[in-house]
């Protein structure tokens, strides 16, 4: 089935959205499916404003129906709520064709931490993007319930997966001489990962912070005792989550927090607040501790024991996560029995035939299979 990805989240970012995305196309691709990607670096962008690393495309709209229209995708997932995300649902809600979403981000949580937006307010445009979405894919349980509670339909799990042979244990992964024990956060540096409050906790030994964002400088002159190594990847990232005696995980906002996956798979405990998506991962398991008090849970941690964490990541698979995400997309093809319908209605759209629909919100009911033009 060929498959077409929209996000507005792709390289150089390297983050839990992109990582997620890459792997699972990869996945995807070994079940014999045909996977693409439209991202930011085939359109012309300009920086975020207070984020600069990530770029935001412009004039999207008109490219984006080009694209759409060359690839004839099966299935379309819109991965980002960005420029991209909201050209290609445009574009499927003109042409009357079915789309999947993701939560991935708490972009209200994320505006209210900067701007102190009312949450009400930033969760119905949420609601507003992806109340169209034939399936809004989440990482957890709690998400789902949370997300209803705010009036979120058609809402489905996606659950996350981790690389176990770059993620393990490894016997001689240190961080040098500096005082034991060694606590780390690895992931965006900017403030709704709530670092500071990490670096504030009373523990002994030494913090080190991986990562690359917007309050790197501010938090490296506040706090001249913590070890910032920077943005790592691949081998050397791995050698920093087996390095650490606990993996401390100070953000309330995010909704899964690959990251966790990643120091439990390097058998490092981890701490975290009880908040939906990082206490999901942990509880109930003997992995990691979870505290309203961060600095108890880190302690708490230090006592646990690697294995356990080991023992947690391996019950998590990328080929489940693939295999979620294509049931997840499965509905809008009628078990991919619909192909041919679909590659006709995109083909038809293409044509741009009489009864196509303007870009009306209330032509495109959420409930319209896949291929049949919605009504």
């Amino acid at each position: 089935m060929k498959i077409l990805i929209v996000t507005d989240a792709w390289y150089p970012q390297v983050n839990g959205v992109v990582r997620t995305l890459e792997t699972v196309r990869g996945e995807l691709g070994a079940m014999g499916h045909d996977v693409h990607v439209i991202s930011p670096d085939q359109f012309k962008t300009i920086p975020c404003p207070t984020y600069p690393e990530i770029r935001l495309a412009l004039f999207a709209k008109r490219k984006m129906a080009e694209m759409i229209q060359a690839l004839q995708p099966v299935a379309i997932h819109i991965s980002t709520e960005g420029p991209l995300g909201q050209a290609a649902r445009a574009y499927c809600l003109k042409h009357g064709l079915p789309f999947s979403t993701a939560y991935h981000t708490r972009f209200p949580e994320y505006i209210h931490a900067r701007m102190r937006l009312p949450l009400s307010i930033s969760y119905r445009g949420m609601r507003r993007f992806h109340g169209k979405s034939q399936s809004v894919m989440v990482a957890t349980e709690s998400l789902r319930q949370e997300l209803s509670d705010w009036g979120f339909d058609n809402l489905h799990i996606w659950s996350r997966g981790v690389d176990l042979d770059l993620f393990r244990p490894q016997a001689d992964a240190s961080f040098g001489d500096l005082p034991k024990p060694h606590w780390l956060f690895v992931g965006r540096v900017a403030v709704e990962k709530n670092i500071g409050h990490f670096l504030d906790l009373d523990l002994p030994g030494t913090k080190f912070v991986v990562g690359d964002g917007p309050q790197l400088n501010e938090l490296r002159q506040k706090y001249p005792n913590a070890q910032f190594l920077g943005k790592k990847v691949g081998q050397d990232l791995a050698h920093a989550f087996a390095a650490a005696d606990v993996f401390v995980f100070p953000s309330k906002t995010d909704t899964f927090g690959l990251v966790i996956l990643e120091a439990l798979a390097s058998g490092t405990p981890v701490a975290v607040f009880p908040v939906q998506g990082p206490a999901d991962i942990v509880r109930g398991t003997k992995a990691g501790a979870i505290d309203a008090d961060l600095g108890k849970a880190a302690l708490a941690a230090l006592e646990l024991d690697p294995k356990d964490a080991r023992a947690l990541a391996e019950s998590y698979s990328w080929h489940n996560s693939a295999s979620q995400f294509l049931h997840n997309l499965a509905p809008f093809s009628g078990g991919f029995d619909g192909v041919e319908a679909v590659r006709m209605s995109v083909e038809d759209a293409a044509r741009g035939p009489a009864s196509a629909h303007t870009d009306n919100e209330s032509h495109a009911p959420s409930n319209a299979p896949l291929g049949q033009p919605a009504q």
